[in-house]
Formats: C-alpha cells, structure tokens, sequence
C-alpha cells in the first residue's frame, strides 16, 4: 500500500518526479511549480510491483544511476551497457522480439519496503528504468515491459535536468 504520509512530505519537498499512469506524463516538479512535462508509455501490464509481472511499480523511488550520458541519440543498451549498435528500422527486423532501451537510462530504486524495496518486489533488483525508446512506439498508450518509456529527445533533455538521488513518485 502506497504510504500516504510519505507522499504529503515528500510532495511538499523541493523538487522531484511526478509520473502519472493515469494521464501517461512525468513531471519535473519544484516547489510546486512544473519545470517540465513530458509524455510517456508505461506498462501494457499496468500497476503492480512483483518480479516477472511486467508491471510498472507504484510509490517513491529514487534515481539509482544515471546511465548513457556520452552516448549517441538511438544508442542501444542491453543489461545497462551500450552495444556499439544504433536503433533503425533494419536493425529492428533483425531483432524483433527485442525490448529497445535507447540513449539514456535512469535506474531507479525502490524507497518504500513491502511496496517496491526488498523481496520479490524490489525495483532496483526487477530492473525499472526511466529510458528511450524507438520514438515510433511514444503513442501516449501503455506498451511498456514494466519501465517508463520516453522519446529520445525527451530523455536526452530530462536526463540533463536531473541527478542521480532524485525522488520519483509514481502512481494511478
């Protein structure tokens, strides 16, 4: 169960990361004000917080790593490394059945425990990242394997805005 209290605390902090499923957008929030608002694709599976579930986790997190910073727009990632491969359409029909993690990643990990920290529903551990995505798949639907997509553009502009240690809040 999301914590509440947590969220009235947390909330009323300088700055952090508001990522609605409901409206599909994350927000760079400071001081009650939106610094930016970018749209996003979240789980096909929707909410939940399980290993293997392909559910995007609910509650605060943090960012763990900030991953890719030199990289080039498109660059692919596989297990957080890049591959020396640049995202096409060619290299997609080579490798259908790959989930395409692009030009930045922010892993990210769970704060609250028995929600998303520890056990079999911890963030860090279930591999959740805030990453890019081959910009024809942002159609403001949920499509995702558990991770927050965004358009290449998008997580190049946001990447430069945060730091790793940043507070993520997401919820329905």
């Amino acid at each position: 169960m999301l914590n509440p209290s947590l969220y009235l605390k947390n909330k009323r902090m300088r700055r952090f990361i508001d990522i609605c499923i409901a409206t599909q957008t994350l927000q760079l929030i400071e001081q009650d004000i939106v610094l930016k608002s970018y749209p996003i694709s979240s789980a096909k599976n929707g909410l939940g917080e399980q290993m293997g579930s392909e559910c995007t986790p609910r509650g605060w997190h943090k960012i763990r790593a900030k991953i890719g910073a030199t990289q080039a727009l498109n660059s692919v990632f596989i297990a957080r490394r890049p591959t020396a491969e640049i995202y096409t359409p060619a290299l997609a029909e080579q490798f259908p059945s790959r989930d395409w993690i692009l030009t930045r990643i922010l892993w990210l990990g769970g704060l609250e425990p028995g929600l998303n920290r520890y056990g079999k529903q911890d963030s860090t551990w279930r591999y959740i990242y805030i990453h890019g995505c081959p910009d024809h798949l942002m159609q403001g639907e949920p499509e995702s394997h558990g991770c927050i997509r965004m358009g290449n553009q998008d997580i190049v502009d946001f990447f430069g805005r945060v730091q790793a240690g940043e507070l993520v809040f997401i919820h329905q």
